[in-house]
């Protein structure tokens, strides 16, 4: 099923991202994360870029394949571009057919100062445009609430995504946020703009200070004040920090289901309990 499809309904589509294990991890562990995961029966899960590594079994497309013909859910593979050649997307398309991937996420990817990029694809614009001239794939994209720290301006960052949607891409997943008066804002220049497809609100569970700071450096995002005393308060209290961080991103949801977003993207970091705990938390307004 194209992810498209699943916002026909009217209803908020509530959906999960993963990741594949580190190359020194076990393939048991993300069937074990899946095993949970799909028992709290999500409208789809994304799984993140990788190749596998040292474990046989798990790259993305193998994950993908795995959740839709074992788990019967629909996913969606992540492909960045920043280090590919046409001939490597190619090959990914290729891979993708073979294993019944449907939906990818393209992505531009991090620049590694360390490995200089290959010039094919510079934007995720463009390998959604190279790809749909050679496959029947379903395409979403990536955004920021609060803009691409690599963009000159916010309205610079709508125009790229414009040019994002116009290039194919029918289905939006916001980066993380923890403020959702940005998000409304965002939601707002978007649509002036005339991006019209779904637009899903990416929300990641604060359960570690450390883990959060450090994402919030890569993606820029803003840390209002009721957020930063939930931090200054719980961040040395593991238990207590897990707990008020879930709390908080019920409390997220909750506003944003009933301000009729399009659906809520849950990045799960790969936990389980955690994910439990948020989807029992919204089970009754998520559904309606």
């Amino acid at each position: 099923m194209k992810i498209r499809e699943l916002f026909k309904s009217g209803k908020t589509v509530f959906s999960f991202e993963i990741f594949p294990p580190k190359k020194d991890g076990s393939i048991e562990t993300v069937y074990k994360t899946l095993d949970e995961l799909t028992d709290l029966h999500p409208d789809f899960i994304s799984v993140t870029y990788g190749a596998g590594g040292s474990v046989p079994g798990c790259s993305t497309r193998e994950i993908v394949s795995v959740i839709k013909e074992k788990y019967h859910t629909e996913s969606i593979a992540h492909l960045t571009c920043v280090n590919s050649a046409k001939e490597d997307i190619d090959r990914v398309i290729e891979e993708f057919e073979q294993y019944g991937v449907e939906n990818v996420l393209a992505l531009r990817g991090d620049v590694n100062p360390d490995i200089p990029p290959k010039e094919d694809f510079k934007h995720a614009s463009d390998l959604i445009t190279y790809m749909k001239s050679r496959s029947s794939l379903s395409f979403s994209g990536a955004c920021y609430p609060e803009g691409h720290p690599e963009s000159p301006s916010f309205d610079k960052d709508i125009e790229n995504l414009k040019r994002k949607v116009d290039a194919g891409a029918e289905h939006l997943m916001s980066q993380l946020f923890f403020d959702n008066a940005q998000f409304y804002r965002f939601l707002e220049k978007a649509r002036a703009a005339g991006i019209t497809v779904p637009i899903e609100a990416g929300i990641m569970p604060c359960v570690n200070a450390k883990s959060i700071q450090r994402m919030v450096g890569l993606c820029g995002a803003s840390l209002p004040p009721k957020f930063t005393k939930l931090i200054a308060r719980f961040g040395d209290n593991p238990d207590a920090m897990r707990d008020a961080g879930i709390a908080y991103a019920n409390e997220q949801i909750i506003d944003l289901v009933s301000s009729g977003v399009d659906g809520i993207h849950l990045y799960t970091m790969n936990n389980p309990y955690v994910a439990r705990k948020i989807s029992e938390g919204v089970s009754s307004v998520i559904r309606i």
